[in-house]
């Protein structure tokens, strides 16, 4: 079987294979997206940019049914899901055609002394790298190409090896769209291609959504070769529930917040932490509705997906955790369940459980639920449930996140900047800010 292919999740068929890139026709993308920097990005303007990224979002609205099978088949996502991400991905488009002109338009500065102006003019740097993953196929593209292509920079997108279909698809998007041969070309390569594409002259920057190990091995090539990286990495994020007038809907928010994408999603909710007055009653629900999920629970996406969290719950109930689950394993499907009796300080309470399984912990008071909310590696988002506003802002400022939700789940927009801090990686994507990580902001200075 070549590198990347589509085996269906449900039941480990190869749909079909797609051969990986030779070293030449790397080598090529990179060539004609450096040519397309040089004459499409040089001899366009915002306004030009923009109406081809709105012809982009245009083209996944038409073809959404269609692009929502292609994810099914890689990655098991449902197809209401699936739908709801090409959605979501169009409306990202979208935000960047209507927002572009704005975004990109020249900041004045204040002069403390002198005479005369100046201002930042922002414009494109040249050839980006993207390296996605397989959980949003379409989504996690939209972050990085759609800010980047209204800005001028040109696109070399390394899909997830399980995602080829979908990568196909999106590069005839963008072509039909009417981008320039070399403005945005996908590429089947291998990890030591891409780690030769970073260190190439011709790329100026590099954006990874993946693993912590991805990561640190892209962030290192970078490094050596003075590359720009902006990295979204894994995340536990923690659900804080310290009070509620409605624990129906409390419980409601935290399994939809747990088990969209069935639990594969880095800033899903993992680590559910109540405060003891509600505790018992909390757990009884929530286990409840968790083990109700499990009849219409779709497949991980692998395999060995499906064995990596089966080996963190071993490990968690070895270390004298309890499992409460619905259900037998069957391949790549996963019974869900909730885990109590973590130890907090166990290797597992610091790892990323990806996948259907939510862990619950008891505090005493706001200090004891910020405490455990901090103590994992990660900081990409969070939750906090709160009947009191003062104690929701109050918990936010003190939680180690790139982001905070109060009293919300599934609230994210593409005008909402979406990043990390800690070990769950840096820079952001999405908002006024992910249209500012790879760009010149260049000073002028008129006398």
């Amino acid at each position: 079987m070549s590198r990347y292919a589509v085996v269906d999740p449900a039941t480990g068929e190869v749909v079909e294979e797609y051969p990986t890139a030779t070293d030449e026709q790397v080598d090529a993308a990179l060539a004609a997206a450096h040519e397309a920097f040089g004459s499409w990005s040089r001899g366009s303007d915002v306004a030009e940019r923009a109406d081809l990224i709105r012809r982009v979002a245009h083209l996944h609205t038409e073809r959404k049914n269609e692009l929502a099978a292609i994810i099914g088949r890689e990655m098991g996502k449902p197809l209401d899901q699936s739908v709801g991400e090409v959605e979501f991905s169009a409306s990202i488009y979208e935000y960047y055609a209507d927002n572009a002109e704005t975004f990109l338009a020249d900041e004045p500065i204040t002069l403390l002394d002198g005479p005369g102006s100046a201002f930042i003019r922002r414009s494109a740097v040249g050839v980006l790298l993207g390296i996605m993953p397989w959980n949003y196929p379409y989504y996690q593209v939209a972050r990085f190409a759609g800010p980047n292509l209204v800005l001028g920079n040109t696109i070399v997108l390394k899909h997830a090896p399980q995602c080829p279909e979908s990568a196909a698809a999106l590069a005839q998007i963008f072509a039909d769209a009417g981008y320039p041969t070399g403005a945005y070309v996908n590429v089947y390569a291998t990890d030591e291609q891409i780690a030769g594409a970073i260190a190439d002259p011709r790329v100026q920057g590099v954006s990874l959504t993946g693993s912590e190990r991805a990561g640190a091995a892209v962030a290192e090539v970078a490094g050596r070769n003075l590359k720009k990286v902006v990295l979204e990495l894994g995340g536990s994020d923690p659900f804080l529930v310290l009070s509620t007038d409605d624990l129906d809907a409390t419980v409601d928010a935290a399994v939809e917040g747990r088990f969209e994408n069935t639990g594969q999603s880095c800033n899903a909710a993992k680590r559910f932490i109540v405060d003891e007055s509600l505790y018992d009653a909390f757990l009884e629900k929530f286990t409840a509705k968790v083990k109700a999920a499990a009849p219409g629970l779709a497949p991980l996406s692998s395999v060995a997906a499906a064995d990596r969290l089966q080996e963190q719950v071993d490990n968690a109930q070895s270390a004298g955790a309890t499992l409460d689950s619905a259900g037998e394993r069957s391949g790549a499907h996963f019974p869900p369940g909730v885990l109590t009796g973590v130890d907090p300080r166990s290797a597992v309470a610091k790892e990323e459980l990806f996948g259907p399984v939510a862990t619950v912990y008891r505090c005493s008071g706001e200090d004891e639920a910020i405490a455990l909310a901090n103590d994992v590696p990660f900081g990409l988002g969070s939750y906090v449930y709160t009947t009191d506003p003062e104690q929701a802002l109050r918990v936010a400022d003190r939680i180690e996140a790139g982001m905070v939700f109060i009293n919300a789940v599934g609230a994210e927009g593409a005008e909402l900047p979406f990043g990390g801090v800690k070990r769950s990686g840096f820079g952001r994507e999405l908002g006024r800010f992910g249209i500012d990580e790879f760009v010149n902001k260049k000073m002028i200075r008129v006398g």
